[in-house]
């Protein structure tokens, strides 16, 4: 097969946007062969990429929001294949390839194809794979709770708007985190499971972290009652929180949460009041800019459980 042959994985609600259309009419022009397939319902991610896999293409493309890409790279991962993945963002908020510097345009985007790819870790939690982050809190269900309809008019500025009109809500919950030389519990406002440095439409929860370290970052936001109090004024008046939170870098964390803590994985809600997230080092290979804030210097080193 040509090495420059690749599969375009597309979410349904892209099908007639015109820049991907342009994009990979450019493309072809550049002699590159593409094959683009839809997604329409669940599941459909998974077949398509077994599917690419079985006809024997070694990159594929994901077009879509940070579902969608979490939905491809973690088919992808389960496949253990050598095969490549290029992203093209065409979501809301979009947060794993903005901190890694992605294009946002889809023509740019697939002049990824022609970077090396580097491995990347994914995270990994009962079974289900994770690209960006696992969140839970406040700004989890401001995530969940932000309308579609918001998201097309505002953007990702949809996910600000939201929160400051459910910051009545405003509550902690219980937690309990536990990892290799790692132990905090107590109430919490917001908290951060990372492989990518932000969620919810840009909010920076892991601003250190690495996509290639064969870590998790881990960002706490503690709920004294005076900082539930006088939070919406540190916000208002410009504030940074960032030295408020508790922050570790794990191969593993075990958490323990109470009712009220609501969790969820690339946007999408996760059950259970006891889980384990685990980093799994260099499971995908990724077309990243050169020079992308997600990636080292150093080799991945693999760290035991």
């Amino acid at each position: 097969m040509s090495e420059r042959k690749a599969m375009l994985i597309l979410h349904g609600k892209q099908a007639l946007n015109e820049e991907v259309r342009a994009a990979v009419l450019a493309k072809r022009e550049q002699g590159w062969e593409l094959a683009v397939r839809l997604t329409w319902e669940g599941g459909d991610a998974q077949r398509l990429v077994e599917e690419a896999l079985a006809a024997g293409y070694t990159q594929l493309i994901a077009g879509g929001g940070d579902g969608t890409l979490r939905d491809i790279a973690e088919a992808m991962a389960k496949q253990s294949s050598d095969a490549s993945l290029v992203l093209m963002p065409l979501g809301t908020a979009n947060d794993f390839a903005r901190a890694a510097g992605v294009p946002l345009e889809p023509e740019a985007a697939l002049e990824l194809l022609d970077v090396p790819p580097r491995a990347i870790d994914l995270g990994e939690v009962g079974g289900q794979i994770f690209l960006n982050m696992a969140t839970g809190g406040f700004g989890s269900q401001v995530t969940a709770n932000t309308s579609e309809d918001l998201k097309k008019i505002l953007g990702g500025a949809a996910y600000l708007f939201t929160g400051l009109t459910r910051f009545s809500e405003l509550h902690s919950a219980y937690g309990e985190l536990q990892g290799p030389d790692f132990h905090w519990h107590g109430d919490l406002l917001a908290l951060g499971i990372g492989n990518g440095r932000q969620a919810g439409g840009g909010h920076a929860l892991c601003p250190d972290a690495l996509a290639d370290d064969g870590l998790l970052d881990i960002s706490i936001l503690p709920a004294p009652q005076e900082l539930v109090g006088t939070l919406r004024d540190l916000l208002t008046e410009g504030w940074g929180i960032s030295n408020m939170f508790v922050r570790a870098r794990l191969p593993w964390v075990e958490i323990k949460v109470a009712e009220g803590l609501d969790i969820n994985l690339d946007g999408e809600p996760l059950q259970g009041d006891s889980l384990r997230f685990s980093a799994r080092p260099g499971a995908l290979r990724v077309h990243l800019p050169l020079g992308s804030p997600l990636l080292s210097d150093s080799p991945v080193l693999n760290h035991p459980d």
